[in-house]
């Protein structure tokens, strides 16, 4: 598969509010899971409070879809309880995969 597309998400979690945001990115992996032009989807911690979200895709349209999915939309029902800052998203461009 040609993955030249991605999005690489950082999240800051309130205060306290770590293990919230982990259990809902392990709910949205199921989410992920249902969207056809995701190709892989990964959540991940990087400190006490900061996670991240890497996401890939064969092309834009796939892309597109995904940010207008389910999962943003989950995430912004809860994201004045959860972050104390608003999702910094990054549209990113694959040189290289293995």
């Amino acid at each position: 598969m040609n993955l030249k597309y991605g999005l690489l998400v950082t999240l800051e979690a309130r205060p306290g509010r770590a293990n919230d945001l982990t259990e809902l990115l392990e709910t949205a992996r199921e989410l992920a899971f249902a969207e056809s032009g995701t190709a892989t989807w990964y959540a991940f911690r990087i400190g006490d409070n900061t996670f991240g979200v890497f996401d890939t895709f064969a092309d834009e349209e796939a892309r597109r879809a995904h940010l207008a999915g389910q999962i943003p939309i989950a995430l912004g029902e809860v994201a004045t309880k959860l972050l104390s800052a608003e999702p910094l998203i990054e549209e990113v461009t694959i040189v290289a995969v293995k």
